[in-house]
């Protein structure tokens, strides 16, 4: 991936430590569209897809984006296995920090085997016993030497995949040391993380359509996206009120919530090779946009360009997306940039 250009006095934070899965897949296709029986056995075909878990994604864009400037630290772990030796071969390889990704022998690592019909429908089947379940509270305490080391100038995430209570000392770890604290939530966290209090170690929080209908009790489908997205922000700003938002909703577009203006930019039109993965980059975007001292809205446009070109890659991390790349797109697209976010991209 090419680098975004700019200079080290441009960093407003100079390092990324988050916590969240570490692992892969794979995706399956079967042979008809009728519904899989409980005892039947179907024929298929495996694709060439490339699948990897929440941290790893956010992660990699951000490492890659940002370059040998920006640090960035993944804390997990993975099994001793094939499939987790892969995984911190690829994280080290883009200049990741994977002293903080525990290996564990006799555990596997998180794996998830993705079926699909021929209609494009399907659904995942994801181990619950992998490495990444094994996260603890005492993980995220071996990276209290680099939340010291970047005191008020680092930028925590604590993604999904692993248990909560390790993500929330993740979170309150960064409040003590004024990191700017990002996070995001399954549909079924949401109950469990509203009224916890901990939304108040949040500065940033990204969710999609289902997340954010799941915080406004109201349901996904059949509720108007904007009402969604209305009562979602109050909800949360009962929790936190200084909290910022990130919404995406596929076709629909994304919102960002600054704390006073919701701004919404649409899905840009691409060839769509694979929606997974897009809000994951969505978010790494963000990350990365505000690192480099955009504001929020700025970020967001970074942030829809990533997500776009991701969605044209079967895998769930584009190995081709770049600068040129971003900027290309942006210019096939007619969409327009405010002057940073193309600085940054012609620079």
């Amino acid at each position: 991936m090419e680098q975004l250009k700019f200079s080290s006095d441009q960093l407003r934070y100079l390092a990324l430590i988050g916590v969240g899965g570490i692992g892969s897949g794979s995706f399956f296709v079967l042979k008809g569209n009728e519904t899989l029986g409980r005892e039947e056995s179907r024929a298929g075909r495996f694709l060439d897809r490339r699948d990897y878990c929440k941290l790893h994604i956010i992660a990699h864009y951000v490492a890659v984006l940002l370059g040998e400037r920006f640090v960035t630290i993944p804390v997990g772990r993975v099994g001793e296995d094939p499939v987790g030796r892969q995984m911190l071969e690829e994280m080290a390889s883009v200049g990741m920090d994977i002293r903080y990704v525990k290996r564990m022998p006799g555990v596997q690592t998180l794996y998830s085997m993705c079926f699909l019909y021929p209609d494009g429908s399907g659904g995942n089947l994801t181990t619950d016993d992998s490495a990444s379940s094994h996260v603890e509270e005492a993980d995220v305490g071996l990276a209290e030497q680099d939340f010291v080391r970047f005191q008020g100038r680092g930028i925590a995430l604590s993604a999904p995949e692993v248990p909560l209570e390790a993500r929330g000392v993740l979170l309150r770890t960064a409040t003590q040391h004024g990191f700017f604290r990002a996070a995001s939530f399954t549909t079924d966290d949401i109950s469990s993380v509203l009224g916890c209090g901990l939304l108040r170690h949040v500065d940033l929080l990204a969710v999609n359509r289902d997340e954010a209908a799941a915080a406004a009790g109201l349901p996904a489908e059949g509720s108007d996206v904007k009402d969604i997205i209305n009562v979602a922000i109050e909800r949360f700003r009962q929790e936190n009120p200084a909290i910022r938002l990130s919404i995406t909703a596929g076709k629909s577009g994304n919102w960002s919530w600054d704390g006073s203006v919701l701004r919404h930019l649409p899905t840009l039109s691409v060839p769509v090779e694979s929606t997974a993965g897009a809000g994951d980059a969505h978010l790494a975007g963000i990350l990365a946009g505000l690192a480099l001292d955009l504001e929020l809205a700025e970020a967001q446009q970074l942030a829809t360009l990533l997500a776009a070109f991701s969605v044209t890659s079967p895998h769930t991390i584009h190995p081709d997306a770049g600068r040129a790349a971003l900027r290309q797109l942006a210019l096939d697209s007619q969409f327009p940039l405010c002057e940073r976010v193309q600085i940054l991209l012609e620079g």
